[in-house]
């Protein structure tokens, strides 16, 4: 669901942004809401991030392991 939003901005900025998203084939609110959840994905940290320091490490000596425990803990 769409709702609408007020923003303020300046005023010599308005013609150029919307040229800018008239140029990319998008309105001006498509590019503004388009990057918002660019800007808001690139917050999210990756898989291997979210995930390191969880762990306890076991006490094997494998090479495998070694080299997980090293980029990971």
């Amino acid at each position: 669901m769409k709702s609408k939003v007020t923003l303020t901005i300046d005023k010599e900025l308005i013609p150029i942004a919307k040229y800018y998203a008239r140029s990319h084939g998008r309105s001006l609110s498509q590019l503004i809401e388009t990057s918002l959840r660019e800007m808001s994905a690139a917050d999210e940290k990756p898989f291997s991030g979210r995930w390191k320091g969880k762990f306890k490490k076991s006490g094997k000596t494998e090479l495998r392991y070694a080299i997980l425990a090293k980029r990971y803990f």
